[in-house]
């Protein structure tokens, strides 16, 4: 019944693995000292691949709650399916923008992806009311 939006989340898993194995090379490859602070600079791609992971570390926790109170909820399969999938959609777009160093559009996925995530706490609470 929720099988699309579990999905979701298991792709959410493979993107934030892939996020911090970027962050991760770049890092090697800048030769940055592990656990060093890394220089607020948004031309340098190690400060924009360790603020990938650390936004989505920041975000990550709502989604995964939104998501489950949905499925306990027995929200609409198909709307919290929608909300999720928008959700890593809106994620990955991010990632790829912040890379690119894409400064408007990075916004403006990281504006749908809290859209998301507001999308599926009121398709949740609507079960309730």
């Amino acid at each position: 019944m929720y099988e699309y939006t579990i999905m979701a989340l298991g792709a959410m898993a493979l993107l934030m693995f892939l996020q911090l194995v970027f962050a991760d090379i770049v890092g090697i490859k800048s030769r940055h000292t592990p656990g060093g602070s890394v220089q607020v600079d948004h031309e340098n791609l190690l400060f924009r691949s360790t603020r990938t992971v650390a936004n989505t570390n920041e975000s990550i926790a709502i989604f995964v709650l939104a998501s489950f109170f949905c499925i306990m909820s027995n929200a609409s399969p198909a709307l919290t399916a929608y909300a999720a999938w928008g959700f890593v959609v809106a994620r990955l777009a991010y990632a790829m923008c912040y890379y690119s160093n894409i400064q408007l559009w990075r916004s403006v996925f990281f504006g749908v992806s809290l859209l998301c995530l507001l999308i599926l706490v009121v398709i949740g609470v609507l079960t309730w009311v």
